[in-house]
């Protein structure tokens, strides 16, 4: 998927305010010692994954040479991250937090609970499952999948992410280039190493993958992305020289051999891979998905306990659907029926075509343009948040998720990207598409990732760990709300219950999620249980299926975070009554900026204890 929001999210305007973590003042003693150890940590990360650099616009000047490198896939790259976890979690943890300001002591405890997740799983020594997942949203037992390994990222990475303006920034391309071809082939090798310790992704999984790669090896050499990216920005740019065929030479001699011995291994093991799908079949697969949901959730339920709020508000959900439904005289079979039924009708599909796909972009840019015209009711923050909204690039669709946002850079030349998967565009109704727009730029990750891109009030090390899951995802959904609480379905009886599907479907993630991997739920099951509840299309739910398959516990990140913010919402109206505003309770969730649910509530409890002060 790129460097998307669930592998980084963050930004600001100024690179040298964020690397000096130092905030309004350099504060003395433990603050002192806790904030250098932070620089040198982010320094290191930003070594360690230098794709993250590029992502916030930092791989210039002393970090140049970070334009041309690709992070470490291979198995003894892992456990380096696991050992850095170690050793800095104790020397974070031997800084005397008595003397530590509040806000420094919110970046130690954040990157010490980042970097325990890592710690914590070491146990499972397969997939990708590392402290990274405190820089992404996401962990995975399978190191290459239809949405997982550099076939399926690197080359919207390289055209979205890594500018080109001099032919030095061509140059680095180039060696990103041979760098791909060469973390591929480690990817592969731990592909067998799992398989050799019985972890392999079920049929299904490898066979979309296959077929993705086998699409990408019939694209000649000369047109392939890779080369057409390059080529295209260097003429753009004026910048003299063979560039496309010397990509196109790196691309026959080494990318497409690389990729071609890891589709022939997957290969080999789709012959004999079972289609059981869920963590479950695992050695210490139950454990495992604990981890999992404690890294997608940031709490301590189990999955049972998820498996029922699912359960409860889905239904409650539902009885909501249903009276707008029945006063539009829908009353024929059940929620997910009509719904279906609803988005069949031709009055809310664009056509599947070129010219249908582009008036889904105009359409999208239109509500984004209108939400904007009243940010003001619910929050004081003045942001710009730039959006680009474009389809899935269309050779990684096939196991791309539905939508997803690609937060810009640090110094704005870059604005986020909203990706909206166009496969087929009966997949979106038009009354899907306001809440998922709110829900992937305005008030949501794009306008909660503009607080850092713009304001600059974040460490870098806030910045890097900035993918705990059940914030990022919870504020998006209660950013959904947010769009019903301004007004933006006042005349729209079908926007609303498009947004309330949207919340619906994300009550179903929470039971297909825990029925997939701890109930031993098949993957037919799950998906005829989404399309059921959720009134989406088989080949959403499918694709969307598929995702929760190579992403446990991912998915459930999203309601628990909502129904938290919510619960913090309430707790904040009832002990501050008339002095509470809106207003600042929203810009309080914005600035506290990524975090554990737990670091949340401290700081709603300052916010009340300052009487409702943003």
């Amino acid at each position: 998927m790129g460097l998307d929001r669930r592998q980084l999210l963050g930004g600001g305007v100024a690179a040298g305010a964020l690397i000096s973590l130092s905030g309004p003042a350099r504060a003395a003693g433990a603050d002192e010692a806790a904030l250098s150890r932070l620089s040198a940590l982010s320094d290191t990360l930003l070594v360690t994954t230098p794709e993250s650099a590029t992502a916030l616009g930092l791989d210039t000047g002393a970090r140049a040479g970070l334009k041309a490198k690709l992070s470490d896939r291979s198995w003894s790259g892992v456990q380096s991250l696991t050992q850095l976890c170690k050793d800095e979690v104790k020397a974070l943890k031997a800084i005397p937090e008595a003397g530590l300001s509040h806000d420094v002591r919110i970046h130690r405890d954040v990157a010490i609970y980042a970097m325990q997740l890592g710690i914590d799983a070491e146990p499972f020594a397969f997939g990708d499952n590392t402290v990274l997942s405190a820089m992404s949203e996401s962990s995975t037992p399978y190191v290459v999948s239809q949405q997982s390994g550099l076939f399926a990222s690197a080359a919207e990475f390289l055209d979205s992410q890594h500018q080109i303006a001099t032919a030095a920034d061509a140059e680095a391309y180039l060696d990103r280039l041979h760098c791909v071809a060469r973390e591929m082939d480690a990817e592969t090798n731990r592909v067998q190493r799992d398989a050799a310790s019985g972890v392999v992704a079920p049929d299904f999984i490898l066979a979309n993958a296959l077929g993705q790669m086998n699409g990408l090896l019939q694209v000649p050499g000369a047109q392939s992305r890779f080369v057409h990216s390059l080529s295209r920005r260097t003429q753009e740019k004026g910048l003299t020289g063979d560039w496309g065929g010397r990509a196109t030479t790196i691309v026959l001699s080494e990318i497409y051999p690389a990729l071609t011995r890891q589709r022939d291994v997957l290969k080999g093991l789709a012959a004999k891979a079972g289609s059981d799908a869920g963590a479950w079949r695992f050695k210490d697969g139950e454990a495992y998905y604990s981890w999992c949901l404690k890294q997608g959730t940031s709490t301590d339920l189990t999955a049972e306990e998820i498996h029922q709020v699912g359960l409860e508000q889905n239904r409650a959900i539902e009885a909501r659907m249903d009276g707008l439904l029945k006063a539009q005289g829908l009353t024929q079979g059940t929620v997910g029926e009509r719904m279906i039924a609803l988005g069949k009708d031709p009055r809310y599909l664009f056509p599947n075509t070129e010219a249908g796909r582009a008036a889904v972009i105009a359409e999208l840019n239109r509500l984004i343009d209108g939400v904007r015209g009243r940010i003001s009711r619910q929050f004081t923050l003045k942001l710009k948040a730039p959006v680009l909204a474009k389809p899935v690039p269309v050779e990684i669709q096939d196991g791309a998720g539905q939508g997803y946002m690609n937060t810009g850079s640090l110094d704005g030349s870059r604005p986020s990207t909203y990706y909206i998967n166009l496969k087929d565009t009966a997949n979106w109704p038009k009354f899907s598409l306001p809440s998922l727009t709110y829900h992937e730029t305005i008030p949501g990750h794009a306008w909660q990732g503009a607080y850092v891109t713009e304001t600059g009030q974040l460490p870098l090390i806030r910045i890097l760990f900035s993918g705990f899951n059940a914030y990022v995802e919870g504020w998006a959904l209660y950013a959904e709300q947010l769009g019903d609480e301004m007004g933006m379905y006042a005349d729209d009886w079908a926007g609303q219950l498009g947004y309330l599907q949207a919340q619906k479907f994300r009550a179903v993630r929470l039971v297909v999620d825990t029925g997939l991997h701890a109930k031993r739920w098949t993957r037919q099951q799950a998906i005829d249980w989404a399309v059921a509840n959720s009134g989406r299309t088989v080949g959403a739910m499918t694709s969307e299926i598929d995702r929760y398959i190579s992403w446990p516990g991912q998915a459930c990140g999203y309601k628990i975070g909502h129904n938290e913010i919510n619960r913090l919402r309430d707790g904040a109206k009832a002990a501050l009554g008339s002095r509470f505003d809106i207003r600042t309770f929203n810009d309080t969730v914005v600035r506290t900026s990524a975090v554990p649910l737990s670091v949340l509530s401290s700081e709603i409890d300052a916010y009340i204890a300052r009487g409702g002060v943003g």
